[in-house]
């Protein structure tokens, strides 16, 4: 049976996600599971950058009882590392944080990485994913303009994980018009979740749940619907 999904829109490693993350951790029928931790998004922010998001991803888990590794894959040839491919294997949980959307997305799509993400969730691995790690396991990923100009956007193919949704994040970080602007335009058909930041939704076969400080706002088409922590809706 495919694994839960876990979609951020911003926070991930703070003490603010704490409670999310030890519930998903909860769910892993084993005492200490093991967590896969991907900075992958961050890696065009260099190389402290890339290294500090995996520092604080691996201290974070261990804090909550995980047995933890970050895999420091920077680009698509490593990707196809059969180390890398056998940690996402063995993985109870793999975390995917946030950087550059279109980096992740190139990089997972262009190796065996995604694939064998595809192949974790199917067995039954939690996969959760924070800013740009939410937007490419999702089936609709944004592409974001300089500047954050919204007009106009054109949307592509993620992974899929999360079927039928396309994710914006830190969706209280700038004016609703604008955010607005961007989920109008997604592909027809496709659920838009604007996640706030510290907030996350958890969902499985379509059934999705609010957790976290802040609110999700649902778009389906012009309708909007705004679902506070405990919440639940359903997509498909």
């Amino acid at each position: 049976m495919p694994g839960p999904v876990a979609l951020a829109g911003s926070g991930e490693f703070l003490s603010a996600m704490a409670e999310v993350d030890r519930d998903l951790l909860a769910a892993i029928p084993r005492l200490r599971p093991r967590v896969v931790i991907l900075p992958t998004a961050s890696w065009p922010d260099g190389e402290e950058v890339f290294r500090r998001w995996a520092t604080m991803g691996e201290d974070h888990f261990r804090s909550l009882g995980a047995e933890v590794e970050a895999l420091l894959v920077r680009e698509v040839a490593d990707g196809d590392d059969d180390l890398a491919i056998q940690a996402i294997g063995e993985a109870d949980l793999v975390y995917l944080s946030g950087g550059k959307p279109d980096h992740l997305r190139r990089v997972l799509m262009g190796s065996a990485l995604g694939g064998a993400l595809l192949d974790a969730h199917q067995r039954g691995a939690v996969l959760a994913g924070c800013s740009a790690g939410a937007m490419v396991l999702a089936e609709h990923v944004p592409g974001f303009r300089p500047f954050m100009l919204p007009w106009p956007l054109r949307w592509r193919a993620g992974l899929g994980i999360a079927r039928g949704v396309g994710v914006i994040p830190h969706y209280d970080a700038f004016p609703q018009a604008v955010m607005a602007a961007m989920a109008l335009q997604a592909p027809r058909g496709a659920v838009v979740l604007g996640i706030e930041g510290e907030t996350a939704v958890v969902g499985r076969d379509g059934s999705w749940q609010v957790h976290g400080r802040g609110r999700v706002t649902v778009w389906r088409g012009r309708r909007r619907e705004r679902v506070r922590r405990g919440g639940a809706f359903r997509v498909g």
